[in-house]
């Protein structure tokens, strides 16, 4: 849980910076590589990150939404613009809108009471859970994935180093 917005703010510029490395890797062709039969494609996991920034007015914050509303874009330079857009939205309004004792209140979510500091921290979690589920969908999908927590399997070949199988 995050009791301070400075430390939330520092916590998501560097882990949504891992996410536009990610985003910046789809095309459009790899859009459509799905997870299994009848479940979410690539570009529904991209977007659904997108989406869920905006959770976030639950909790009592005020900015607009992904353009486009709940229409998986096409084009991935689209869904990766607007993850840029909506990320530093969500920046600025904990920066405008709350305290550091705002994150101490509480908001019924899915009949549960959350504090505002535990709902910006599975946020992020959140973030880092479909970052990883796109990685192995970009694989499968034969894209060359950027370095997230350490270089790639590429990463280490073309630095001349063994790679960990």
């Amino acid at each position: 849980m995050f009791i301070h917005i400075d430390d939330f703010v520092k916590a998501w510029t560097e882990e949504s910076t891992l996410t536009e490395r990610v985003m910046e890797a789809l095309t459009d062709a790899s859009l459509s590589q799905p997870i299994a039969e009848g479940r979410r494609t690539l570009g529904q996991v991209a977007w659904h990150l997108v989406e869920s920034i905006h959770y976030m007015t639950h909790c009592g914050l005020d900015f607009s939404g992904p353009s486009g509303g709940a229409r998986v874009p096409a084009s991935a330079v689209e869904i990766a613009a607007e993850y840029r857009r909506i990320s530093g939205a969500l920046i600025e309004a904990i920066r405008s809108q709350w305290t550091d004792e705002r994150l101490l209140d509480t908001t019924e979510i899915a009949g549960e009471m959350w504090q505002n500091g535990a709902s910006l921290r599975f946020t992020l979690m959140h973030q880092a859970h479909h970052r990883g589920q796109m990685t192995v969908l970009m694989r499968q999908a034969g894209l060359r994935l950027p370095d997230i927590y350490g270089p790639t399997y590429e990463s280490w070949i073309e630095q001349g180093m063994e790679p960990l199988a």
